[in-house]
């Protein structure tokens, strides 16, 4: 039997080699990455690729990932024969610009939907158009890679909260900084969360967003709309907003 004070040696020796073999893998693992230019931002590209590749045509589908880089997605379009067009969903966190996108492009009933955590993406095949819904988060880090996806997009919507009034100037505020960046880009507000008692008018949200200060060179589209199951069947259900696109994105 080894004295206690050999195995103690050992096991210090043993502790430094895995400690050295650590710091090595970590180092080559940084060199690599940095070698190569591959970032959180093109993995999450690289994944949004994949699931677009996989898509049966004419499917519609999402998918959610961390993804932190201001670098826009790919867009290869499907097919030759469809046109690609892109619409950018943003609005401050909480709006309700997932469920937007679930109900627009499945129709189909959900409890709840969890709050978008960096990227969501989904595909539309309708009238001879791919059309890709990029949204990106609403919470207050992300806002800062906003202006990065404008000069991929064909269309903005701008969803707000009715009911949260505390933050409708924060609204207007990134919302006009926005359209300082790209001064023709089509806009779609959507009023959204009109099936509480308690939410803004159309009207009212226009004032408090300041939209009547805007150029009249720009394309400007205020929909009232409830993205709730319940509200599909009404006049303030988003698949108004599914119609509007599709025409706006149908134009040469």
């Amino acid at each position: 039997m080894a004295p206690p004070g050999a195995l103690r040696d050992l096991t210090l020796a043993l502790g430094a080699a895995v400690a050295a073999l650590g710091s090595l893998l970590f180092i080559a693992w940084k060199i690599y990455f940095r070698g190569t230019g591959t970032d959180w931002g093109g993995w999450w590209e690289r994944e949004l690729r994949e699931l677009r590749d996989r898509a049966p045509a004419g499917d519609a589908h999402g998918a959610a990932g961390p993804g932190t880089g201001p670098h826009p997605a790919p867009h290869p379009p499907a097919s030759p024969q469809l046109d690609w067009r892109q619409v950018l969903v943003l609005g401050l966190d909480g709006a309700g610009k997932s469920s937007v996108l679930h109900y627009i492009c499945s129709q189909t009933a959900r409890e709840r939907i969890a709050p978008t955590r960096g990227f969501n993406s989904a595909q539309l095949c309708v009238e001879g158009l791919e059309v890709d819904l990029l949204e990106v988060g609403g919470s207050q880090n992300l806002r800062a890679y906003w202006p990065h996806y404008l000069s991929q997009a064909h269309v903005l919507v701008f969803v707000v909260d009715s009911v949260d009034r505390s933050r409708l100037l924060t609204a207007r505020q990134e919302l006009h900084a926005l359209l300082a960046a790209e001064p023709r880009l089509p806009l779609v507000v959507l009023a959204n969360k009109q099936d509480k008692s308690n939410a803004l008018s159309a009207a009212e949200l226009r004032e408090e967003l300041a939209l009547h200060t805007l150029s009249g060179q720009r394309e400007l589209f205020l929909l009232p709309t409830s993205a709730t199951w319940a509200s599909l069947s009404t006049a303030t259900s988003v698949l108004h907003v599914k119609s509007l696109l599709v025409t706006l994105l149908s134009q040469p």
